[in-house]
């Protein structure tokens, strides 16, 4: 049985990553506002306000984590590309996760800004050259730094990560 928890399978880094690796991985960025989406696409609230699994959280906390996350990023990104190896503010994503905007509020907003952030995070991207992609970031729960270029495929995974535990969600519940 597959682990609801990653319906794409778990996160696994590419240390190494060539230039069609970046591209890639910038093309899934652009994709992932309107795949978002797209899988919330006509839920009403009772569903949004269901868990993709057990003691996990609902798709209305999943739909308003994805921009938080990936906001952080685009802030990782930008710090690193104009400071020297910085050391990034890590957050309590699951904290997040419980306050009201995320508990309740209207999945609206996220989506827009997850569109906004997303058509400026890609136009960075696209400017960006291999030299910037080998910048690097200091993690507060990591000794070793990150490279922007491994930190992108992280983000490129994370995104459809998450559209999947709705979309697998909605595909077993017949929505």
């Amino acid at each position: 049985m597959t682990d609801p928890r990653y319906p794409t399978g778990p996160y696994v880094p590419n240390p190494f990553p060539d230039g069609s690796d970046l591209a890639a991985w910038i093309d899934v960025l652009a994709a992932t506002p309107a795949r978002l989406r797209s899988a919330v696409r006509g839920l009403d609230d009772a569903q949004l306000d269901t868990s993709y699994r057990v003691g996990g959280w609902t798709l209305r906390q999943v739909a308003h984590h994805v921009p938080d996350s990936h906001l952080n990023a685009y802030v990782r990104f930008k710090l690193a590309l104009t400071e020297e190896t910085p050391l990034v503010k890590d957050y309590e994503e699951s904290r997040w996760a419980e306050l009201p905007d995320a508990r309740a509020g209207s999945i609206e907003p996220s989506l827009a800004l997850l569109e906004s952030l997303h058509e400026r995070w890609v136009r960075l991207l696209r400017a960006l050259g291999p030299a910037d992609f080998a910048r690097e970031f200091r993690h507060p729960a990591y000794e070793a730094p990150f490279t922007l270029g491994r930190t992108l495929g992280l983000y490129a995974w994370h995104g459809p990560h998450h559209t999947a535990q709705i979309t697998t969600l909605r595909s077993s519940r017949g929505w």
